[in-house]
């Protein structure tokens, strides 16, 4: 899939079927992210991959997007590691390069991904459901991922209105 093509025709997919995602596609997936560019390359992110149906059914309770949860296969859960970060925009902003990279991949292996931010509410519980440690990981999103069982949509703004006279 060429680049491009990848960046215009990935949707985010919220619906998902039963079939399992292999963790050959996980292992890529996550490469793919570990591969996103950041400040002083400190890779600030950290994973955690989630298949466990106790686990996710818990993880739904901490957000109102609890039914994506529950249909996805797996979770990635991606944190920020605190003594990593040196400044906490740009580590921020390498962070979404590593989910944009991880959501393309998953588009190229026909899978369906979304990014979940909303759960960021939760904070504290996510790191109780996964015995995650809140003094060294912050929570940045969990991308839900399975086979799609839905076709994504998604309308753009003109260029004209997102350009800034200057």
């Amino acid at each position: 899939m060429e680049v491009l093509d990848a960046i215009l025709t990935r949707r985010s997919i919220r619906k998902f079927t039963d079939l399992p995602v292999s963790d050959e596609d996980i292992a890529k997936i996550l490469e793919a992210g570990r591969w996103a560019p950041s400040g002083l390359n400190n890779q600030p992110w950290r994973f955690a991959v989630v298949r466990d149906v106790q686990k996710k059914e818990l993880l739904s309770h901490c957000t109102k997007y609890g039914h994506i949860i529950r249909n996805a296969q797996v979770l990635i859960v991606v944190f920020l590691h605190k003594p990593s970060s040196y400044h906490l925009i740009k580590d921020a902003q390498s962070i979404g390069a590593c989910i944009q990279n991880m959501l393309l991949a998953i588009h190229s292996f026909n899978l369906g991904g979304v990014w979940l931010g909303e759960i960021l509410n939760q904070e504290q519980k996510v790191h109780q459901v996964l015995g995650t440690n809140s003094e060294e990981l912050s929570l940045m999103a969990v991308l839900a991922i399975g086979h799609p069982a839905q076709k994504g949509s998604s309308q753009r703004k003109n260029i004209e209105e997102l350009l800034i006279e200057g």
